[in-house]
């Protein structure tokens, strides 16, 4: 059963908590950032973290695969097929967020659990 956070706004914001874990993702590493550093709500710290940690590695996988494209045609079309799979990655981040649901991602899902305390 997955960790679901009760809605609670002692946080020092106004903004609801789900919607603040969902802006987090939406806003990127960005987003991630400015909400990690202003609430004090670890369910928007856990997200916020996992957002920055899953948009750093994106990113770097971005360059690593236009780098390679410059070099091998082929690695076009699969800079396609990531862009569709960090698009559903991140539509999927911000529902389970929205929900109320505390959703790891391999490997930096814990990493973000040990920051967000």
């Amino acid at each position: 059963m997955p960790d679901e956070h009760p809605v609670n706004n002692n946080n020092g914001s106004s903004l609801d908590p789900k919607l603040a874990a969902m802006l987090a993702y939406l806003l990127g590493p960005i987003g991630g950032i400015v909400f990690y550093m202003t609430t004090k709500d670890s369910y928007v710290k856990f997200h916020a973290m996992q957002s920055i940690m899953t948009s750093v590695a994106i990113i770097i996988i971005f360059i690593g695969f236009s780098i390679l494209a410059v070099l091998l045609y082929f690695f076009w079309s699969l800079l396609w097929i990531l862009n569709l799979a960090t698009f559903g990655l991140w539509v999927l981040l911000m529902i389970k967020a929205f929900q109320g649901e505390r959703y790891k991602l391999p490997i930096v899902g814990e990493m973000a659990e040990r920051y967000a305390k």
